[in-house]
């Protein structure tokens, strides 16, 4: 199999672990009723899938420079899939829903550095920035895709069904990793070794790779606050002001959202390849400062207007996701890429974590069905964008990981 062959079955590999992942959050608004949750307690069932990623994934990642990243894989999408199947059969309360909203989150992180890694490894130059690109954009479809998919399901056959759709989805996943993904490590290209398993001093003292690692972990802050509590923002808008004929339901709106996402992502990695990453990110992380605080007031005003806002910042958010990737991945030393991601990886769902769950303390002080609830709760992620911005100029000044080709 030829190494573009390979990292096509890999993307579709990874599009099918990614499908179910979002279920939770498109469906959270049922569950926050069914369990009587309060906001911060939702905002902990969607964090906690980013808590569990944080802690594995520097072990399972940088064990892919010493073992075949097959093995981490299998193990990851194994888990994706057991993960969804207990939602279907065994939760019932917040405490069953956040063990195995964990037990997601290592699942994951045996899946997607591992699965982008395996591609990295067969391929160079820009064959390898357009298959990282790809790679993200398959995982951003499937994850759009997983909330009309979910709120589909649910409607058909209830809440258990669209949860059991995305335990089948990660078993073909891992079939399509035991079959496509190489059985022994690629050879190394470079000087070095790979060092330690978890020593990650070499990838500090690399300014380059941190500050792509710094930006993407702002990156990820954001989106997965917009992840968690986008359905649930425009279902509170709709409740609020009525929403006319036209209008999709919520879990629609959101999966169209992440698919124009995807489109201004490959774009924007595009862009980057001519114009410099860092000019791109930087009009991103701006735009997306701006977008939080229009999309947190816009609730007082209008349903349509919420949902256009909803739109524009996904899209603003979106713009740097490859770029930023793709950044850390060209600036990593080559005996030391899979540790480079593995923080690349960890500290961005570190923001992954605290995300969601500051929109959920955000709205538990000032009640969600308020327009300063929603505008406190998205509008804190201002400052958070613009000091990533500020820190990722610091670290690489001249710009070395993100120059014109």
């Amino acid at each position: 199999m030829t190494g573009i062959r390979r990292a096509a079955a890999i993307v579709a590999a990874q599009v099918l672990a990614q499908i179910g992942a979002f279920t939770l959050p498109a469906l959270l608004p049922q569950f926050i009723a069914r369990w009587s949750l309060t906001a911060t307690e939702a905002g902990w069932l969607v964090g906690a899938f980013f808590a569990a990623y944080v802690v594995t994934v520097p072990v399972l990642v940088a064990l892919t420079d010493r073992v075949p990243a097959r093995r981490v894989y299998l193990v990851g999408t194994g888990l994706t899939a057991l993960s969804h199947l207990g939602f279907a059969l065994v939760a019932d309360s917040f405490w069953s829903a956040l063990a195995l909203r964990a037990v997601a989150g290592v699942g994951w992180a045996g899946c997607y550095m591992p699965g982008l890694k395996a591609i990295a490894d067969q391929l160079a130059g820009p064959a390898q920035s357009r298959a990282v690109t790809w790679h993200a954009a398959g995982i951003g479809i499937a994850g759009a895709a997983s909330f009309s998919i979910a709120g589909a399901l649910d409607a058909a056959a209830g809440p258990r069904a669209a949860f059991l759709f995305g335990a089948a989805a990660a078993a073909i996943a891992f079939l399509l990793g035991l079959i496509a993904m190489p059985g022994a490590i690629p050879p190394r290209h470079g000087t070095g070794t790979p060092g330690r398993l978890l020593d990650f001093r070499p990838v500090l003292r690399n300014r380059a790779a941190m500050a792509w690692i710094v930006g993407y972990t702002v990156h990820t802050w954001e989106l997965a606050a917009l992840r968690a509590w986008g359905v649930t923002f425009m279902a509170a808008a709709i409740a609020l002001h009525g929403a006319p004929a036209w209008l999709p339901a919520p879990s629609l709106l959101f999966t169209a959202a992440g698919l124009l996402g995807i489109l201004v992502s490959i774009s924007g990695n595009e862009t980057a390849q001519y114009f410099g990453r860092r000019r791109v990110v930087a009009a991103a992380m701006g735009g997306g400062a701006v977008l939080a605080l229009a999309t947190g007031c816009s609730l007082s005003v209008s349903a349509p207007l919420a949902v256009a806002c909803v739109l524009a910042w996904n899209a603003a958010i979106y713009l740097d996701s490859s770029a930023l990737t793709a950044g850390t991945v060209q600036a990593a030393e080559p005996s030391r890429r899979g540790a480079t991601m593995g923080l690349h990886s960890m500290c961005g769902y570190a923001g992954g974590f605290i995300g969601p769950l500051g929109v959920g303390l955000a709205l538990d002080l000032a009640a969600p069905e308020t327009g300063l609830g929603w505008a406190l709760a998205f509008g804190h992620l201002a400052p958070v964008t613009l000091a990533g911005l500020w820190l990722l100029r610091r670290l690489d000044p001249t710009g070395a990981a993100g120059t014109r080709r």
